[in-house]
């Protein structure tokens, strides 16, 4: 696992770029066009949002409400994830409707709920726009289309790459004062005692697998999750194992945003039953409590914040959370 973290790391440094190669259409490649229209309100009906309003990147291109507002103020159905760390992923959205980067792109345009614009009409105002006519033309060598414009917001999305923080110092760099005895030990608790290894492991600590974790009850709880793409009785409740960089930042939790912190998640795992007590469908790994003392939920809390990229650091010292870390 070292050897392929330390290869995917190299390969995945992070690209986002200077908005100052926004200043000529010559001057774009595929991702830096496609960071432009990911932060361009072109893309919605109203010209008012972008992706980025709902992928805000000061935090980890995730959104600090349950859910987001699109168009017109219109509510969301599930918490949006963080953004960044896809290009090793094989499913996007929770309910892994999408399979390329390609199909997920297009997707939150036509979303009446979100950016509410057919991608005919958004490509016809990117064909008659001066700027994005000529930058098109320079980086497609054609005029603006579905696939090309999925291309380019893909593009920017695989330069999203983090993999610089306090943890890979410590297990990449052998750096043993980048964490504190604390993060060891929850990284200890985490690959053992917590069982989160059985469903967040490698470079980015997730799964290709869709679990459920027994957020489904048929009543309060009632989103099915990957059962809406399959129409299966046995995927009821499942959904998408996000990536845990930079989680620390990226609160709310959960395909709902109904845990405002890592320590009620870490809670919710210890015991699901005193918070959901009639899941339907809920994970056999949960299937008893972790007896998480008090000071190993505390350790498994840092060794999670430690995942955080360093690019982040001031962001967790305002939330009072790199107590832990002896740098970042």
């Amino acid at each position: 696992m070292k050897k392929l973290c330390m290869i995917i790391l190299a390969l995945g440094a992070v690209l986002v770029i200077s908005q100052s190669a926004f200043k000529s259409p010559d001057s774009l490649t595929q991702a830096t066009l496609g960071q432009k229209l990911f932060f361009d309100p072109i893309l919605s009906r109203t010209k008012k949002i972008s992706c980025a309003s709902c992928h805000k990147e000061e935090f980890a291109f995730a959104d600090t409400s349950a859910v987001s507002l699109g168009v017109h103020r219109r509510k969301g159905v599930r918490n949006t994830p963080s953004a960044m760390n896809m290009s090793l992923q094989v499913a996007f959205f929770w309910d892994g409707r999408a399979t390329t980067l390609e199909q997920q792109a297009l997707i939150p345009l036509q979303n009446p709920i979100e950016m509410d614009l057919p991608v005919a009409t958004a490509v016809s105002r990117l064909q008659h726009n001066a700027f994005y006519k000529a930058a098109f033309q320079t980086v497609f060598h054609e005029a603006a289309n579905s696939a090309n414009l999925a291309k380019a917001l893909s593009a920017f999305e695989r330069t999203l790459e983090a993999g610089d923080s306090p943890f890979d110092d410590w297990r990449l760099n052998d750096n043993e004062a980048a964490v504190s005895e604390s993060a060891k030990r929850g990284f200890a608790i985490f690959n053992t005692k917590g069982r989160c290894i059985q469903c967040h492991f490698g470079p980015d600590f997730n799964d290709v697998e869709f679990r459920s974790i027994g957020l489904y009850d048929g009543k309060a709880l009632r989103d099915s999750g990957r059962a809406c793409v399959t129409k299966k009785e046995s995927d009821v409740g499942r959904f998408k194992i996000g990536a845990l960089r930079n989680v620390a930042i990226t609160a709310p939790y959960m395909h709902n945003g109904m845990f405002k912190t890592l320590r009620q998640v870490i809670d919710y795992y210890n015991d699901p039953d005193k918070i959901v007590s009639r899941s339907i469908n809920r994970d056999t790994l949960l299937n008893t409590p972790m007896g998480l003392t008090e000071q190993e939920k505390t350790d498994l809390e840092n060794f999670l914040i430690s995942l955080t990229d360093k690019r982040f650091a001031a962001k967790l010292k305002n939330k009072g959370a790199s107590n832990h870390l002896n740098r970042l």
